[in-house]
């Protein structure tokens, strides 16, 4: 690792209280890796202009097994995308999300910026390179975990999404949640943890809490923009990471060696 990066990994877990990470293999591996691959159905998508219908219960109302679809299909279904107004507002291209199909751990955001726009990937700019150190922090790498955005284009000036566009684009987000099945979703931010909920709360009043969610646990946690802005929240950002980390059944990297230290 280059020093700088080094330096600024040291810095960060300073930052959130931890003094080191351990040297175990398991922190570096998930159970059950490369298995249950996520199967193509043959039924037909649902619209993406609708909430699709719980998979898991038939049209007599009984317990069936979960349908999934895979992201492949999800992402041919979004296309160069036209549904919404950010089609011809200056976006370059859709940017889906990224990671594990399989993942236990998914991380959701609000929308795309400027570097995600150019390289089509949720979360690579300053404010991503914060969520890798977070995630790292939490043992895992992070091809380990799936991060996605509510809105899958770039808004112009980076400002919020308005509600014409959450509504055309969060079905491909439910779908990308009830195909990865992740035991735990943790809402990057006041925007994506309002969408998913359906509350105007604001973020102070709703993490620290954990939320029911279409068979998941939710976890709302400060944005890593708003980390980057305001450093003395990360304890906090971190706590929630720990509660998730909890509910996985899992405990933070024991600090046995020094952090960011080669294995």
């Amino acid at each position: 690792m280059d020093p700088r990066q080094l330096a600024e990994h040291l810095r960060f877990y300073q930052e959130i209280g931890i003094d080191g990470i351990s040297r175990d293999a398991k922190w570096r591996e998930r159970e059950g890796e490369g298995e249950g691959q996520v199967p193509t159905p043959n039924a037909q998508l649902p619209t993406a202009n609708a909430q699709p219908p719980d998979p898991r219960v038939q049209d007599n109302g009984v317990a069936a097994q979960p349908l999934v679809w895979s992201l492949k299909a999800i992402r041919e279904d979004i296309g160069d995308c036209t549904r919404c107004k950010l089609s011809t507002l200056g976006r370059r291209q859709v940017v889906f999300g990224v990671g594990n199909p399989d993942a236990d751990l998914m991380f959701v955001g609000e929308a795309p910026g400027a570097d995600e726009d150019v390289q089509g990937e949720p979360f690579v700019g300053r404010a991503g390179q914060l969520l890798t150190k977070m995630i790292e922090a939490m043992g895992f790498r992070r091809g380990d975990v799936y991060i996605a955005n509510v809105v899958k284009c770039r808004p112009p000036g980076n400002r919020n999404p308005e509600p014409d566009e959450i509504e055309s684009c969060e079905p491909f987000l439910f779908r990308q949640i009830e195909t990865i099945r992740p035991k735990v979703i943790v809402a990057l931010g006041a925007f994506a943890a309002r969408t998913l909920l359906k509350t105007q709360d604001p973020i102070s009043r709703l993490r620290g809490r954990v939320y029911d969610y279409h068979g998941a646990k939710l976890i709302p946690t400060f944005h890593p923009s708003f980390l980057l802005r305001s450093p003395g929240q990360k304890k906090y950002a971190w706590e929630d990471l720990k509660q998730a980390l909890t509910v996985m059944d899992r405990e933070p990297p024991a600090p046995s060696t020094p952090a960011g230290a080669p294995e």
